[in-house]
């Protein structure tokens, strides 16, 4: 091995650089397929306890370190269990990928984040679109993601990468277009891609809500998006966020849960009890 620099009594080498670099560039990888989604969560998890198993061994603490190392035995097996709908998702996603073109891997490997000044979703758009679907009867479902493009589930449509307006939607969801079957999803100021599958929810729910409310309803348990669900039995529209359900809205009331959605610190829409308490230590402080 090559000898670089050394750190106390670590050698550093060319090798280890290298093995640094690869480790950094794949979880960089994981990371980025994996945001928007609550598996990102439990992935983060098994990252931090498989630190703390190495820590540990460094330490020679051996009652806690032979402990974490029978979780860890297992560990992969709990992983392919967990994450089988994220594994199959990222597998069909290299095989379908274009990475390997010229100048896409640069582009998709790149660790520096993009522009995304400007880029606000046009709020009047999509309320324009929903009240004219509602009027005549047109179902519709719109998934609105502020914080990732959902390529997991954007890979099971069609790609669309167009900027958001009202016409656009209203193409899409035309009863004789062939996208409207299914959901559209929009990240920021731009329509991603539609007639994409959602996953299920297994809640019980009632009658009066059909496959696109629990599909809609499905997204927001797995993801930390805004969906909208317009009914094309009854024209009642509808709202999902974090697995609970906002039935028969008026359109004033989808402008403030669009805007709610939109301006809120990411940190607080993934924690709702943490902005009732911030709100209510406001409230007394003025």
């Amino acid at each position: 091995m090559i000898l670089l620099f050394k750190i106390g009594f670590l050698e550093i080498g060319f090798k280890d650089i290298l093995d640094i670099i690869l480790v950094s560039v794949l979880l960089t990888q994981v990371y980025k397929l994996m945001i928007g989604s609550v598996a990102i969560k439990v992935f983060v998890g098994f990252l931090l306890l498989y630190l703390l198993y190495l820590v540990v061994n460094a330490l020679q603490m051996e009652l806690l370190s032979t402990i974490l190392g029978q979780f860890m035995g297992v560990g992969v097996l709990a992983a392919i269990i967990l994450f089988q709908q994220e594994i199959r998702k990222f597998l069909l996603l290299l095989g379908r990928t274009n990475i390997f073109e010229k100048g896409n891997l640069i582009r998709n490997m790149r660790f520096w984040p993009q522009n995304n000044r400007n880029q606000k979703s046009n709020i009047t758009s999509v309320i324009e679109a929903v009240k004219s679907l509602a009027g005549t009867g047109a179902g519709a479902l719109i998934v609105m993601s502020d914080s990732s493009p959902l390529k997991f589930y954007a890979e099971s449509g069609d790609e669309v990468d167009s900027l958001l307006s009202k016409r656009l939607l209203l193409a899409i969801f035309n009863k004789y277009s062939p996208l409207h079957d299914g959901a559209v999803l929009i990240h920021k100021d731009r329509i991603v891609a539609a007639r994409c599958i959602l996953p299920v929810t297994e809640q019980e729910l009632g009658a009066q809500y059909g496959l696109r409310h629990r599909a809609g309803l499905g997204m927001s348990e797995n993801t930390e998006t805004l969906v909208i669900v317009v009914s094309e039995e009854t024209g009642q529209i509808s709202t999902m966020q974090n697995g609970n359900v906002n039935h028969n809205i008026s359109t004033q009331e989808l402008r403030k849960q669009i805007n709610k959605y939109l301006n809120e610190p990411k940190d607080i829409k993934k924690e709702p009890e943490k902005a009732e308490i911030l709100t209510k230590i406001k409230e007394e402080i003025a």
